[in-house]
């Protein structure tokens, strides 16, 4: 069990030679020195000597009453100073960086009371051991440039039990201010998305002070993680499934519009599904294969990945009788060739992809379903 604070009273460090000693007044009415006087100045530690399992990032203090401080020194095992300031009243000393884990510290602190009799106060601590340590991942990475439906990821490489205490660890700065909140996918992840997609040009700097939050069980987090990213052009594409075409859009005007197959009408399993999805990964090549269906090892060219789910927006040459006419894939968006290596070109990770008009909807089973929920529901999966 942690306790937090003690008082010491200190005693006289030393000789009060050179000092001014407490003083009474003599039947004269001259000032006499009265050394026998405790000093008065009471030096006060937090944590306390002794203490056990304390929190790498919940700071140590040193406190005087009556007096000012004149020296503070932390140390770690290694006999290194921990980095501190006494704060110009002289009345407190605050440690500037985190502490390790599964570490003794020891600290003496000095001041001079208002008697002008010097004070001194030793002590040690030992921070909290992990179980274990989680690290985290950001994303986007630094200085990437994404679509206005890129949200921002934090995975975790262990279940985090104590979402509460992760996600206060995190903060989203936008320029301009963008209004947004952050949402759980599951246990190892936590997404921020915006309420309406990312104006254009947004600057975004993410910082997640995960170093010594406890997740639960004994579970920590390893250290921080920090990001800044910038969005792109607006670029929306939608496609309405009955209608056999790929529109994009840019900034909210029609840019581009291409013939498309998509998934077969009749079979739900197959449909190209309704939803917001987001580009993903852009893939000059990729091999498709689905021996439920009869084909593997099929190469395709100028790859967008659309979900998890095994949608993609591709070339298709050997479904062009079909493009712009009937819906013959099983649930990727085929385009003609030419067409397909235009988009891509015009592509960017984080461009939204809208589908409407199939019999199936999206199941949230992607690494990114963030806008397949109304903004009231996201926000539902906040902890906070």
């Amino acid at each position: 069990m942690i306790t937090r604070r003690t008082v010491v009273h200190a005693a006289v460090a030393g000789s009060t030679i050179g000092l001014l000693a407490a003083c009474t007044r003599g039947e004269d009415g001259q000032a006499t020195a009265d050394p026998d006087r405790p000093p008065i100045a009471t030096i006060t530690a937090d944590p306390e000597d002794g203490a056990t399992d304390v929190g790498v990032t919940d700071g140590v203090e040193l406190t005087v009453s009556k007096g000012k401080l004149t020296e503070v020194t932390l140390t770690n095992p290694a006999g290194k100073q921990v980095k501190g300031t006494i704060a110009e009243d002289g009345k407190s000393w605050r440690v500037d960086e985190p502490l390790g884990y599964g570490k003794k510290y020891t600290y003496t602190a000095k001041a001079m009371g208002d008697d002008d009799k010097p004070v001194e106060l030793t002590g040690s601590f030992t921070t909290v051991k992990p179980k274990s340590l989680v690290r985290a991942t950001l994303n986007p990475i630094d200085d990437a440039v994404v679509g206005v439906g890129m949200p921002i990821s934090v995975r975790f490489d262990s279940p985090v039990k104590n979402r509460k205490a992760a996600e206060k660890a995190l903060k989203v700065s936008t320029s301009p201010e963008v209004e947004g909140s952050w949402g759980w996918l599951h246990d190892q992840q936590v997404d921020w998305r915006p309420k309406e997609y990312w104006p254009a040009d947004t600057e975004v700097e993410v910082t997640a002070k995960l170093y010594g939050v406890h997740y639960g069980g004994g579970a920590y987090g390893k250290a921080d993680v920090t990001t800044k990213f910038r969005i792109g052009r607006n670029q929306v594409v939608k496609v309405h499934t009955p209608d056999h075409q790929m529109k994009v859009y840019r900034d909210g005007k029609l840019y581009k519009t291409y013939p498309c197959s998509n998934g077969e009408d009749a079979n739900p399993d197959l449909n190209t599904p309704n939803g917001t999805v987001i580009v993903m990964t852009k893939e000059p090549t990729s091999i498709f294969d689905n021996e439920r269906y009869g084909y593997t090892d099929v190469k395709k060219k100028w790859c967008c990945r659309i979900s998890n789910h095994g949608e993609y927006i591709h070339e298709n040459e050997e479904n062009r009788a079909n493009i712009g006419k009937r819906n013959t894939s099983h649930g990727c968006i085929n385009l003609f060739e030419a067409d397909a290596k235009d988009y891509f070109d015009s592509a960017m990770i984080g461009d939204p992809v809208e589908i409407t008009g199939s019999k199936a909807d999206f199941p949230k089973t992607s690494d990114v379903w963030d806008w397949l929920l109304d903004w009231d529901s996201w926000r539902g999966l906040s902890a906070l």
